[in-house]
């Protein structure tokens, strides 16, 4: 350890000179320098600043809200706390990422509708393949369809259908939303295969008719799920409503 004022060397743990007495712990040049403390405000304000992008802008007020308060901390402090650009990009970034969010959102929202009616469709179709299957088991066990004004009713009861079975999660309402061909009962068990036995409809119970009856607004226009008598599900477009068959040719 050097004295600065007589230049005279001294032991590291010298507390004075040993050469003019000089003391060392009085002499600012061998004071540790002051180191200012990051605002732990302005901090958190920069992460929420970051995630609101992420979260559709969840985070954006607490982020403002921190970063003004850090920002005033630090102006304050003296030179005792730093972090004021962390501060101020915490108010900025979150407006900034407004048009950001919202073109995600533009884009996301019409992928997320869409994987919402196809989710609709599937639900829907899984639940006319399972009354299909119980229309069929009624047949096997009675050789016959059931009374078609109570179609529905006879299925929960001889077939342990659940009410739930009946309704298309795309409808908005109603206790059940599919009908039975109004001919069915008329074609026997050992009729064209390729004919209608349930369809779509409007909502209601123990619903029979034909295709005046028949709606694709379950699934926005886009078209309806149909059971035919051998069993299979298809999901029919508009422009194809029109080629069922409802009786034998």
């Amino acid at each position: 350890m050097y004295c600065a004022k007589c230049e005279a060397e001294n032991p590291d743990n010298a507390q004075s000179c040993v050469s003019c007495g000089a003391s060392f712990t009085s002499n600012p040049a061998q004071t540790e320098p002051f180191i200012p403390k990051t605002c732990g405000l302005a901090t958190a304000a920069l992460v929420c600043a970051i995630l609101s992008i992420f979260t559709c802008l969840l985070t954006a007020i607490p982020a403002i809200i921190m970063g003004i308060v850090g920002l005033v901390k630090i102006n304050k402090s003296a030179g005792r706390l730093k972090g004021s650009g962390m501060a101020i990009a915490g108010i900025i970034v979150p407006v900034a990422a407004v048009p950001i969010v919202a073109l995600l959102m533009g884009i996301l929202m019409p992928a997320l509708a869409r994987s919402r009616m196809l989710a609709h469709k599937m639900v829907c179709g899984t639940n006319m393949r399972g009354l299909s299957l119980a229309m069929m088991l009624y047949v096997n066990d009675f050789d016959s369809y059931p009374t078609p004004e109570k179609w529905c009713d006879l299925l929960i009861e001889q077939c342990e259908v659940t009410p739930l079975s009946f309704r298309c999660k795309g409808a908005p309402e109603g206790p059940g939303n599919y009908a039975l061909n109004e001919n069915i009962t008329g074609l026997g068990t050992s009729s064209q295969r390729d004919i209608v036995m349930l369809f779509e409809t409007y909502p209601g119970w123990n619903q029979v008719g034909g295709p005046e009856i028949l709606t694709t607004d379950n699934h926005q226009g886009q078209g309806c799920n149909v059971a035919f008598m051998d069993g299979h599900i298809e999901f029919v477009n508009p422009d194809d409503i029109k080629y069922l068959k409802w009786k034998r040719d």
